[in-house]
């Protein structure tokens, strides 16, 4: 166009359509936020200088140096990061060392079981590695149906959705049905995931004691406001402690106070149940029951991603509405193939969760037996071995390293100070010569230390500070 003389009219013209594009936008999309900033400038005083703080001034940077120099002084290893050289299951190998392992989610073994492989090269070969865009856009598979049928089949309820990851299914979801006008009522344990999408959320929050029933009770009696929903948020086995929530009382709540109850099991899914499916199954209670049910996929699905169960108005709102949906990248479909085919073999071998469950059981009784605190473990996927001092946690998941034995340590602030814990996750692949040994070395590990007076109490807490501050 340029040489019949109409270039430059042309461009003029395509600036001018672009700006009164931009500019309707403008309107339509951010009129209120104009007028919010109007508002908030009116009448306001220059704004003074400020100097941009330092990431290496933050509070939160200055405590990771400071235990990681009480560490050094101390000569404890960092027991965190740990890089494994091969698939984690019940063994593992780390710096070249083949090691029992108790601190993977594998709970069923099926991260390399031979029909979740095949199946995930099969989808790998046929569809590539990512879905490269939202499902509502571009991203939809036939294996995100799949999963979703699959999942609302095993749980007995009318569909689900998966997301991209399980913290994020809980984030999403939370914050896509609860508002500002909203109060979520949660077990003072709950996951950190919980917590942040109550906060997104905006609602207005409330906890009630550990699986104390007669507690959620009282602050459900007390609520004062005229809110428009009530959520309240459990977990089906608790990830830290181990124990199980009491459903069949939590349902005699909600039918007398109306709210919704949302169950997290992440590390129930598989686990409980005689055919592992899950809290209901363990109750004998009929799933329709429980309003939504949020698990992961990372564990006992040998994949990666999380999924939220219910009826299918639930799933229709959180497909149109919730953010980490809508403007998310759609589940891996190697993901989703490799979460179905550990389905099917969960539903066809049901001897593995009967196999996990008698592992568990001996790990308690062992544990016990050896004058260990398990807290509140019930003997299933998680079972924590309390310590009590960080130091001492730390430094007993290195001696067991040296010993063979690859556990983690959970310290403040994932867990309360003072409850400092070794956490073991117990899987159908471990057999007895495995548990048994572990459980001894771990008695007479934790026996030394505590004679030793190993930890926090022997340290010069003041020297320790003042060599911090002069570093």
């Amino acid at each position: 166009m340029s040489n019949d003389g109409n270039g430059p009219t042309f461009s003029k013209m395509n600036s001018s359509l672009k700006e009164n594009l931009l500019d309707r936008m403008r309107n339509t999309h951010q009129s209120s936020e104009r007028n919010r900033m109007a508002r908030s400038e009116r009448e306001l005083p220059p704004a003074p200088r400020r100097q941009q703080a330092r990431f290496e001034d933050l509070a939160e940077y200055k405590q990771v140096m400071a235990q990681k120099f009480a560490s050094e002084q101390l000569g404890i290893a960092n027991p965190f990061y740990r890089p494994h050289q091969t698939a984690a299951g019940a063994t593992t190998v780390i710096d070249g060392r083949m090691l029992i392992n108790f601190a993977s989610y594998d709970y069923l073994g099926l991260n390399k079981h031979v029909d979740v492989v095949e199946r995930a090269r099969e989808t790998i070969g046929k569809f590539g590695i990512s879905a490269s865009a939202s499902r509502l856009v571009a991203g939809e598979r036939p294996v995100h149906v799949e999963l979703e049928e699959r999942i609302a089949r095993f749980y007995g309820v009318d569909a689900a959705v998966c997301f991209v990851s399980g913290y994020l299914t809980n984030v999403a979801a939370i914050s896509c049905l609860m508002g500002p006008k909203d109060l979520v009522i949660h077990d003072e344990f709950i996951h950190n995931s919980a917590l942040a999408g109550i906060k997104l959320s905006g609602a207005t929050r409330r906890l009630f004691k550990h699986n104390d029933t007669a507690d959620l009770e009282h602050v459900l009696r007390t609520v004062a406001g005229d809110y428009r929903h009530i959520m309240v948020i459990v977990e089906g086995i608790y990830s830290m402690d181990g124990d199980v929530a009491n459903l069949p009382a939590l349902l005699k709540l909600k039918a007398e106070y109306g709210f919704w109850l949302m169950v997290d099991e992440a590390h129930s899914m598989g686990v409980l149940g005689k055919r592992g499916k899950g809290l209901a199954e363990h109750f004998g209670i009929d799933p329709h029951e429980v309003d939504i049910w949020m698990g992961t996929l990372s564990k006992t699905t040998s994949s990666c991603g999380g999924y939220i169960a219910g009826s299918a108005a639930l799933a229709a709102v959180l497909k149109a509405s919730a953010g980490g949906f809508v403007y998310s990248v759609g589940l891996a479909p190697v993901l989703g193939a490799a979460a179905v085919a550990s389905i099917d073999i969960l539903e066809r071998e049901p001897e593995r969760t009967a196999a996990l469950r008698r592992n568990g059981s001996l790990f308690l009784k062992l544990a016990k037996e050896a004058g260990l605190d398990t807290g509140l473990s019930g003997g299933y996927s998680v079972v924590p071995v309390i310590v009590g001092d960080s130091l001492r946690a730390v430094q007993l998941s290195n001696d067991l390293l040296s010993d063979g034995i690859n556990v983690l340590p959970i310290i403040h602030p994932a867990v309360p100070e003072g409850f400092a814990r070794l956490r073991f996750f117990i899987t159908s692949e471990h057999t007895e010569e495995q548990i048994r040994r572990t459980v001894t070395l771990t008695a007479e590990r934790l026996n030394n230390l505590t004679e030793r007076n190993f930890g926090l109490g022997g340290v010069d807490i003041e020297q320790m500070l003042k060599a911090i501050s002069e570093r």
